[in-house]
């Protein structure tokens, strides 16, 4: 298996070469490029997220693909919540913020009806998956 970091650098490199759009396992997938700053190395991490639309905000999951773990970038964001955000060609900056309670429930749930996968990853894990709303700032 390749090397995660790999894979992510393929499909950045695929996203920006295409506006946004990238092939393979995530072609039609609504994809973002979320520019985080390191919690421990202060260096700039980007991970490419399947997203949704919440009103004028965009919403990425730390699903992890049900990993028994959140992802890296979650960790990063709630050490420095300002983050860029890159959609197809757009660039902007945004705060990061995790919903809970009944906004995370009902963003959750929508999510899980709208793409199955995310069902799937929460069945393979015990932690309850992370919903970080994207607030242009």
């Amino acid at each position: 298996m390749p090397d995660i970091n790999d894979f992510n650098q393929s499909i950045i490199d695929e996203f920006r070469a295409n506006a946004g759009e990238v092939g393979g396992p995530f072609e039609g997938a609504r994809l973002l490029l979320l520019h985080t700053t390191g919690a421990k190395s202060g260096q700039e991490r980007i991970a490419p997220l399947a997203y949704r639309r919440e009103g004028d905000h965009l919403v990425v999951f730390g699903s992890k693909a049900g990993g028994p773990t959140n992802p890296d970038w979650y960790h990063n964001i709630l050490a420095n919540p300002q983050v860029t955000v890159e959609v197809g060609t757009e660039q902007f900056a945004a705060r990061a913020r995790v919903a809970d309670g009944e906004e995370h429930d009902r963003i959750w749930e929508a999510q899980k009806r709208d793409i199955p996968n995310f069902a799937e990853y929460e069945q393979k894990t015990d932690r309850r998956i992370p919903v970080v709303v994207l607030e242009r700032t």
